[in-house]
């Protein structure tokens, strides 16, 4: 088998089952139809993992995000307890029209629990080990188009543009079809990368880092050695609003395990080079970890040789 038949079985193991897809697909179009039911509610924005395709398997939760109807007499929008008051009303409505049971539109929600910018609403059993939930978010639209979002413990509400990742991943997407693909694997090397680090950090690296119109290796081998040159500068909201997105990651431990992994992905892009397509998937499985397929025949694990002897990567920014 070659390396790319070998990425496409690996890429089968971190994309959603697609019935998973379905299932959280038709659970949101139920909120968004019980949502819009409210005659306050402007509009209901797909946010989150699902709205951008980026999601991993398996899916444990879907955001949304209510956009009311601006009011004069309320004070939405204005620091102080409105946030509060925001989260309350999203709630309420969560129970009157989605509760189970006596939800007027579904009955899909068993408890709904206001937190600090959404109530989580839990759609299946709250003690079960992984829960699928739905965040929904209240929100005030502003005139240029970006959104007022609340939060309960600042007590103050904050600027932000979740739809400007969606519309950049879609670009991205139509100039290389393996771009959400790609988003996908990078998200689920996280996991195991020796840190703690949030899936929108991937996704913000993708952007800047992820090389388009090139084979799956190739992008990633230039995706870790790009992304290991820059990383300790920050990874910031690509929007421009929100600043840091992880302002407690540990930025040097991030940046070592992109440099290891840009080490190990050069040299299994070498061994592909000259043939050895074995050696070049035991290379990929240390970058990858036990998730990535083993090769199919016995033979030994190569040596990890010294890093090798690398320029700026190119196009770097």
């Amino acid at each position: 088998m070659g390396i790319f038949e070998v990425f496409d079985d690996f890429q089968q193991s971190v994309n959603a089952n697609p019935q998973q897809v379905q299932i959280a697909r038709h659970r949101r179009a139920k909120f968004r139809e019980g949502l819009l039911s409210a005659p306050n509610v402007a509009e209901v924005v797909d946010s989150g993992s699902l709205a951008r395709s980026t999601q991993l398997a398996p899916i444990h939760d879907v955001d949304l995000i209510a956009v009311f109807e601006p009011d004069n007499d309320s004070e939405w929008g204005q620091d102080g307890p409105s946030s509060s008051d925001a989260l309350d009303t999203v709630h309420d409505l969560v129970r009157t029209t989605l509760a189970d049971p006596g939800g007027s539109h579904s009955e899909l929600v068993r408890l709904a629990k206001p937190r600090n910018r959404a109530v989580k609403c839990f759609v299946d059993n709250p003690d079960a080990e992984h829960p699928f939930t739905v965040d929904v978010m209240p929100a005030l639209r502003n005139q240029d188009g970006t959104l007022l979002l609340p939060s309960k413990r600042e007590q103050r509400w904050t600027t932000a543009n979740p739809e400007f990742l969606i519309r950049r991943v879609q670009e991205q997407q139509d100039t290389w079809r393996e771009y959400r693909s790609m988003v996908r694997v990078l998200k689920h090397w996280r996991k195991n990368c020796g840190t703690s680090v949030k899936s929108l950090v991937m996704e913000a690296l993708a952007l800047d880092y992820l090389p388009l119109q090139t084979n799956r290796p190739n992008a990633l081998r230039q995706f870790f050695v790009a992304a290991s040159y820059n990383v300790l500068g920050g990874v910031r909201d690509p929007a421009g609003f929100c600043g840091e997105i992880q302002p407690n990651l540990d930025l040097s431990a991030l940046q070592q395990a992109l440099s290891d992994a840009g080490d190990k992905s050069t040299l299994a892009i070498e061994a592909s080079g000259r043939g050895d397509d074995i050696a070049a998937q035991w290379h990929w499985k240390s970058v990858f970890g036990e998730d990535f397929p083993t090769p199919p025949r016995k033979s030994p694990v190569p040596a990890v040789a010294a890093p090798p002897i690398r320029d700026a990567p190119q196009g770097a920014r």
